[in-house]
């Protein structure tokens, strides 16, 4: 009995230990009065068979608790889930964040492996091809404004390519990666898709052949009218419905105005397996810009080596938020991608091939001094300059030197130094100069800001 009430007393103090530490645990959490506030992950469940063959450049994580998590691979299906749990079923909006790719990267052609994206996103129940042409605008209007040189929008349907892969014999199931093969038309010769389809991935050769012949076409209307009538495809319900939203989409894109850029390319694949109807991207065709470095050893090839490629895609997505809803309730989605990196590599590349000044700040004024212990007149005077709106800055040192205050105008872009002397202060006026011509004028103390805006304004 004596043993008993010990074992029992033992037990009994080894558990009242064990709730004190979880008592001490809950504390440190913070406890019912602290609410405490947990990270929202996303774990992978979210992002896995969304993405087909890509798949494998998903960066997998596993956190402390030994939970399976991701980085995110695109803003795409982050938005279809916000969709889905916020119950949203119209929404226009843009967003500019950084995604990660476990890729081989190659710096100078702007590839990353964590990298900004700008997507911009219409999603809601609205009538056929109408969002669609709206995000092809967007991209035109971009590229065109950017002066990156020519470009070519190429547009296809998701709806077009299985219905063109049914007529020419390829399994279902070979659907997806028959899809990811031809989606390397861009980076790899027929031939070598063509030893893809067949050796690796088992289509038959009279299968690749007859997809070979749908894949070198590209038009525009034309191509979607002449398809229509083509004796195979005109049997595929979803082939026929592909091809008459690609003609219905490049009437809006004439009152648009964009067509000249646009192309009906049937090519186009875009591996992603979200994609459900028109898919689209931009390519660069430009060869202008000088060879890369190392790329003639590397073996790349000659869009590569110029430093062209595609620089924004996309496409409609309508079943992807249903995937996240609980009662799998759609929501249409159409949307696009801009690859801010790859467009300022190219940008870059552009400027140094042309040497063109290129500006790093929009500071429109510098202050200056031209003697020493001034440093209390610069700080007044570009205080006036800050009070009327204008983008001014000082060196950040009592007695900069006059030349040190020039270069780092030139150097950054800066195009006016107003510039103070012991003469200038007595006299009552600045001395004016332009970065870019040198030129210098003494403008009176209470014209100055005119000035200023006026000059700046001509700029």
């Amino acid at each position: 009995a004596v043993k008993e009430s010990l074992d029992n007393f033992l037990v009994s103090v080894q558990i009242d230990e064990e709730v004190a530490k979880l008592l001490q645990l809950k504390a440190q959490l913070g406890g019912e009065d602290g609410k405490h506030q947990f990270v929202l992950k996303t774990p992978k469940e979210t992002l896995t068979g969304k993405y087909g063959e890509d798949s494998k450049l998903i960066y997998d994580l596993k956190d402390q608790g030994g939970e399976l998590l991701s980085l995110r691979y695109d803003l795409t299906v982050p938005f279809a889930r916000y969709l889905a749990m916020n119950k949203i079923t119209n929404i226009k909006r843009y967003h500019i964040a950084k995604v990660y790719r476990r890729d081989n990267p190659a710096m100078t052609r702007g590839r990353y492996r964590e990298f900004y994206q700008c997507d911009f996103d219409i999603a809601g129940q609205y009538d056929a091809m109408i969002p669609d042409a709206e995000c092809l605008k967007i991209v035109h209007e971009i590229l065109s404004e950017l002066q990156l040189g020519e470009f070519c929008i190429k547009v296809n349907d998701r709806r077009i390519l299985d219905g063109m892969f049914a007529v020419c014999g390829v399994p279902d199931e070979k659907f997806r990666t028959i899809c990811s093969t031809v989606d390397k038309l861009d980076k790899m010769s027929w031939e070598d898709v063509k030893k893809e389809m067949v050796n690796e991935k088992g289509l038959s050769e009279e299968a690749a052949d007859q997809i070979g012949e749908y894949v070198s076409m590209r038009g525009g209307m034309d191509l979607a009218e002449r398809l229509l009538q083509d004796q195979k495809m005109c049997q595929n319900k979803q082939a026929c419905a592909g091809l008459s939203d690609i003609k219905l989409l490049f009437s809006y894109l004439q009152l648009f105005q964009v067509t000249d850029k646009v192309v009906f390319d049937l090519s186009l694949a875009r591996g992603l397996d979200y994609y459900t109807g028109v898919i689209y991207e931009a390519v660069l065709t430009q060869a202008g810009l000088p060879p890369l470095a190392n790329d003639s050893q590397n073996g790349a090839s000659s869009e590569e080596s110029a430093g062209v490629g595609s620089v924004a895609g996309g496409g409609r997505y309508d079943g992807l938020v249903g995937m996240f809803d609980p009662k799998g309730r759609k929501v249409p989605c159409v949307g696009v991608s801009i690859g801010i990196e790859r467009i300022f590599s190219i940008m870059e590349q552009k400027a140094e091939a042309s040497a063109e000044k290129v500006r790093t700040t929009e500071v429109q004024v510098m202050v200056a001094s031209a003697q020493k212990n001034l440093l209390e007149e610069r700080l007044r005077l570009v205080t006036e300059l800050w009070s009327a709106g204008i983008k001014a800055e000082v060196m950040y040192k009592k007695n900069p030197k006059l030349l040190s205050q020039l270069q780092h105008c030139e150097e950054g872009g800066v195009p006016l130094v107003a510039i103070l002397g012991e003469q200038e202060l007595k006299d009552g006026v600045v001395k004016l100069r332009v970065v870019s011509t040198r030129e210098e004028v003494d403008i009176s103390r209470a014209d100055l800001i005119a000035e200023i805006k006026r000059r700046t304004s001509e700029a």
